[in-house]
């Protein structure tokens, strides 16, 4: 089976599938007079009433790549085929630049050449565009060199069945693998009015301007003019990758009048043939048919010899008193002779999609030359609903050419669909244009349709707009949290909370930032954890490997009241006692910020949260060109860059909070001045534990001599700042500890960073002999963390973006 997951169309008085439901659902008939400027110079051709396009003339060349010249030499066709195919992917939320390289085919059906007949005589001479703007073959051929396809790409011909045969070879290319996914539709545009004299002379076309199918009135067809294009996936892929789909291809056929009573008389035999065929193929009773989108030309020999054929074949299997509806959508368009097969289809697709059968137009009084009264048939006069009986819904699709071929197609209701996943608190809507003003109608597109799909996700909105559009370089976005608040953000004058950006030429380059201890706070990444499954299984993976080490379970104090993943943590916490282990099953907020007060806990759960936040921008595809890290955060670096496997990377910080936490209590002290001018000023027993700009260190040491020194520098009228740390971080007062850890680490297997690390100890890049070496992260615990030149070597690159991953204030020192 073959899902029709997206749909493109241009028909007359509907743009695109919900215009076009909209007109199908309402009764609409959107046949009218000829539009100004096609009128031509033939006299006598009597009604020139049709379904007609508006603005067949218009159409953006540069979106495309092409050059004005080149366009005016293209047949209009061509030119609506590309805007509709590109319609239709988005319509199926794939994003036409990622099928570049993949197999995916095109099949186009097209039998009008009309606009070779307006460009002059010397344009076919002179101008190498003519060749390829008036070639049937390129107007499926273009598409795929648009978007780099290298699947099938055929342009075909079998007049009023086109575009219908086009999805047959479509699904058939699909089946037998030539094709991983398929566009296929028509298109049928009347620009040379001379062109509707045959029909005329040959008492085709309905005097009276509409098409009466299966009426007793029914005098012929009007022309009209259509362009409709399906997106076609195999419905088991279409089911795995999570796509809507409006319908399912069960099976379709192809066959040939052969020898009738005339060349473009038709042949009941091959009609009835095409159809037992289709169902065959299928896999279905065609007495399960509820609906059958028929040819329905609306002639006096077309009709009668049509319904007898359905007939005959819906018979089958049928219980007895029912029948099956029966309906065409030229009552709505006109015929849209090679594009006429894929707007039954569509609207088939659209009726299965909606739930409910649209009427057919300009019934009044059955055909006598149709037994209505024994035919299982019913023309379906009002709009109504399928009807469940056991099973999905199965219609068909019937499209005849005036040469003989003979095309049926049997669709089915999709599946129903599975809900979509978790879904944020907040959703991004992205929108993107080559140029501003297509920025300003893209958004209006948004507001108008989350004005008419009530029922649509803003999730399932922003996945797409996220996932499935090509991104052009003018760009806005909107966070919203449902669709209400964004439909109010959209429709302010003017619309407001919108964030625009103009995209320049090249990579921007992205620097994470991981800070250390002090700014770290119960509940960090709450919101992350409950509503985004990367960070989540992040850190209870971290958690989970903590664990065992410190003797608790680290969400009962990074997430107080949230239930953890695992069981309670059993033995006593390392230092902690029975205390702690009643503080932490209350999970209670004080209690929890008590904990992550004290650095045994408050480093590891640092690190977990860093860890998880830089996975989950990974994840979003945000890589980073280099890595910083402040104190602990340089753990945090080093094992994203590989140099540290993460359960190395955890022992070591989780045994290095506890040998810190052992030691004696210490103090640390902002203060706003150069390195250089604090030398004179460090009394014995003081550090230099960072330098984090041009006049901003701190001082880390015993907490009398910070205290003295403080008390110092304020009768000097500078202004310091006492940190809420317990230790003496980055100090003399941390060497108790170098033995121990040195011992550690040599356990461990260091590797040389994959991603460029700046080292906290030089300021500059962290090189392969430091981070294998074990004494280089002994001296990084206890000597002076020098930011500043860190920062100073990221802003030697251009444009580079810094972006912190963490609860801390490294960009204001950025800034600075």
């Amino acid at each position: 089976a073959v899902a029709v997951v997206g749909i493109g169309c241009r028909f007359p008085g509907a743009s695109g599938p919900r215009e076009l439901w909209r007109l199908l659902a309402e009764g609409v008939d959107a046949v009218g007079e000829l539009p100004a400027g096609r009128a031509g110079d033939t006299p006598g051709l009597g009604s020139q009433r049709g379904g007609y396009l508006s603005e067949v003339d218009r159409f953006d060349a540069a979106f495309f790549g092409l050059t004005p010249s080149e366009a005016e030499r293209m047949d209009p066709q061509q030119r609506i085929l590309l805007e509709v195919a590109w319609e239709a992917l988005e319509d199926a939320g794939l994003a036409p630049d990622a099928l570049a390289g993949t197999a995916a085919g095109v099949f186009v059906g097209l039998s009008n050449v009309d606009y070779a007949r307006l460009l002059p005589r010397e344009a076919w001479l002179s101008d190498p565009f003519s060749a390829t703007g008036l070639a049937a073959s390129i107007a499926a051929n273009r598409i795929s060199y648009l978007l780099d396809l290298r699947g099938p790409s055929v342009a075909l011909d079998t007049a009023c069945s086109s575009s219908l045969v086009a999805v047959h070879l479509a699904c058939e290319s699909l089946r037998n693998g030539d094709a991983s996914l398929a566009l296929a539709g028509g298109a049928n545009l009347i620009l040379a009015a001379e062109t509707s004299a045959p029909f005329t002379n040959a008492g085709l076309l309905s005097a009276g301007g509409s098409c009466r199918a299966f009426d007793a009135g029914a005098d012929g067809y009007v022309r009209g003019e259509g362009v409709g294009i399906v997106v076609l996936k195999p419905l088991s892929r279409a089911l795995a990758e999570g796509d809507r789909i409006y319908a399912v291809l069960r099976g379709s056929a192809v066959n040939q009048d052969g020898r009738s009573n005339g060349l473009t008389a038709p042949n009941p035999q091959a009609q009835e043939a095409v159809l037992r065929e289709a169902y065959r193929r299928a896999g279905v009773s065609p007495g399960r048919a509820q609906y059958v989108e028929a040819h329905g030309s609306g002639t006096p020999l077309g009709d009668p010899i049509e319904a007898a054929a359905l007939g005959a074949v819906l018979a089958d299997g049928r219980a007895a008193g029912s029948r099956c509806a029966l309906g065409t959508v030229k009552t709505n368009l006109g015929h849209l002779e090679a594009a006429a097969g894929i707007a039954g289809l569509i609207k088939v697709a659209l009726a299965l999609e909606r739930g409910e059968i649209p009427p057919s137009l300009h019934f009044e009084r059955p055909n006598p030359r149709i037994a209505f009264g024994e035919l299982p048939l019913a023309v379906q006069r009002t709009r109504g609903p399928w009807l469940r009986d056991g099973g999905p819904p199965v219609a068909g699709v019937s499209s005849f050419g005036f040469g003989g071929t003979n095309a049926h197609a049997v669709l089915e209701a999709p599946p129903a669909a599975a809900p979509s996943g978790p879904s944020r608190p907040f959703h991004l809507l992205a929108l993107s244009a080559r140029t501003a003003a297509a920025l300003e109608a893209a958004t209006a597109g948004l507001r108008r349709a989350l004005e008419q799909e009530e029922g649509e996700s803003l999730a399932d909105v922003a996945y797409t707009l996220q996932t499935g559009r090509q991104a052009f370089d003018h760009r806005r976005i909107l966070v919203a949290r449902d669709r209400e608040d964004a439909l109010a953000a959209l429709s302010a004058a003017p619309p407001v909370r919108l964030l625009d950006h103009l995209r320049t030429p090249g990579e921007r380059p992205v620097a994470f930032l991981f800070p250390g201890l002090g700014d770290h706070y119960p509940q960090m990444g709450r919101g992350l954890y409950e509503s985004e499954p990367t960070f989540r299984r992040e850190i209870d993976r971290c958690c989970e490997l903590l664990e065992p080490r410190l003797g608790v379970d680290l969400r009962r104090l990074l997430y107080p009241g949230e239930a953890a993943a695992g069981e309670e943590a059993g033995g006593e916490a390392a230092g902690a006692g029975p205390d702690l282990r009643r503080m932490l099953g209350r999970g209670g907020a004080d209690e929890a910020a008590a904990g992550l007060g004290r650095t045994l806990f408050a480093q590891p759960a640092l690190f977990a949260v860093e860890y998880a936040l830089a996975r989950l921008w990974m994840e979003w595809g945000i890589r980073p060109r280099a890595l910083l890290g402040y104190s602990l955060g340089e753990y945090v670096a080093a094992c994203l860059a590989g140099v540290l496997e993460l359960e190395d990377a955890l022992a070591l910080v989780a045994e290095r909070a506890r040998l810190i936490e052992e030691l004696p209590a210490g103090a640390m002290l902002a203060v706003p001045l150069p390195a250089e001018a604090l030398g004179p000023s460090l009394a014995a027993g003081l550090s230099l534990a960072a330098v984090n700009g041009p006049s901003l260190c701190v001082i880390a040491g015993p907490p009398g001599a910070v205290a003295a020194l403080a008390a110092k520098l304020e009768a000097e009228g500078v202004t310091t700042a006492r940190l809420a740390a317990a230790h003496a971080f980055h100090s003399g007062m941390l060497a108790p500890v170098a033995e121990r850890l040195g011992d550690l680490l040599r356990s461990f297997p260091l590797k040389p960073p994959s991603v460029p690390l700046l080292s906290n100890l030089t300021g500059g890049w962290l090189t392969a002999e430091q981070a294998t070496d074990p004494g280089y992260w002994v001296a990084h615990t206890l000597g002076t963390v020098r930011f500043a030149a860190g920062l100073e070597e990221l802003a030697k690159e251009p444009g580079l973006l810094l972006l912190e991953v963490g609860p801390g204030s490294l960009t204001s020192f950025a800034k600075q």
